[in-house]
């Protein structure tokens, strides 16, 4: 274990190489950190932590470089991450606050990720598998076709037109829209297409054949789950960290790939805990040089999903983290609204 003056070493290598991407000497950190030192007794701290891996010496008579082992101690030792400010706070509220449907809720929290952080944003639509009906409408087009909107509690909203075996008359839509809410309103897709089976023996008989129409549509309409999506945002953001790289292109490809970005968030689903992978840490080749902040998020402290950022291994960690957890916390509040 290293005793307290060496950690505050780590950490003054740690915060000054991502503030500069210049390797880190003793003289300066003795200079810009009030450690109450020589530079001789940081240099042996400095040799300690080369020996024991936590940082490197990119080029003879250089100063150090944190390696992931490095990043690794300094991100379990954060006692506490960088606080936004109020300004950020307010424009994050303000900004999510507009969004009209789910997928404009993805869209700008991703596009809001990035920017704060200044690295690739990933946000995970919500899961499907996830999700319960929050209500579901019928509108009259016709005497024998209704629009069925089907709204879940994530936002996500599904419309089918159904055409309809026999004319309806005043009263019977309110009914049919009555059993079907009674029967699926909080119930999991699952438990809901489950329910819908009983539907029509339940129902007045003049109204059965309506019913079953539209419990056809219904549980199409559940069955037919579009696969896990995410959205991103902030790629050419990975250009200003172009020499943090060994190549860019290995990146740039795995955030090609759906199923990678899936997987790479798929770790996240505690809202509580922001998650940090760092270089080696990452299972995907690709982003081995990477480092990924993550968190899941949802309504009442549940996850129905996963966000975060991908970004250099020098990264700016407690901002990074305290503006994922605040989008996070944001989105999740929005959805449960």
């Amino acid at each position: 274990m290293l005793d307290d003056r060496k950690l505050e070493v780590l950490r003054a290598v740690v915060e000054d190489f991502v503030r500069t991407s210049e390797p880190v000497g003793s003289r300066h950190i003795v200079e810009r950190h009030n450690l109450g030192v020589s530079p001789a007794t940081v240099r042996n701290d400095m040799a300690t932590l080369e020996d024991e891996g936590y940082i490197a010496q990119p080029h003879t008579s250089a100063g150090r470089v944190p390696t992931d082992k490095g990043y690794r101690l300094f991100v379990d030792r954060l006692s506490a991450v960088k606080p936004l400010s109020a300004a950020e706070r307010r424009a994050i509220e303000s900004f999510l606050a507009g969004a009209v449907d789910l997928d404009d809720v993805v869209t700008r929290s991703v596009k809001l990720l990035a920017t704060l952080t200044r690295q690739v944003a990933v946000v995970q639509y919500p899961s499907l598998s996830r999700s319960t009906v929050r209500h579901v409408e019928l509108v009259q087009l016709t005497q024998t076709r209704l629009l069925v909107v089907l709204i879940t509690d994530t936002g996500r909203v599904e419309q089918r037109v159904v055409e309809l075996p026999v004319a309806l008359v005043d009263g019977q839509i309110d009914d049919l829209r009555g059993l079907l809410n009674t029967a699926l309103v909080e119930r999991s897709l699952d438990e809901a297409a489950t329910a819908l089976t009983d539907l029509p023996r339940g129902t007045r008989p003049e109204l059965r054949p309506v019913m079953t129409s539209l419990m056809t549509v219904v549980l199409e309409t559940l069955v037919e789950r579009a696969e896990e999506r995410v959205a991103l945002a902030g790629t050419a953001n990975l250009t200003t960290h172009a020499l943090d790289f060994p190549t860019i292109r290995p990146v740039l490809e795995a955030l090609e790939e759906q199923v990678v970005l899936l997987k790479l968030l798929g770790e996240a689903n505690d809202p509580t805990t922001v998650r940090v992978r760092i270089g080696d840490e990452n299972a995907v080749e690709g982003l081995r040089s990477t480092s990924v902040v993550s968190i899941g998020y949802g309504p009442a402290g549940g996850s129905l999903a996963s966000l975060g950022v991908v970004g250099p291994t020098r990264m700016d960690y407690p901002s990074s983290m305290s503006a994922v957890r605040a989008v996070a916390r944001y989105v999740g509040d929005l959805l449960g609204s």
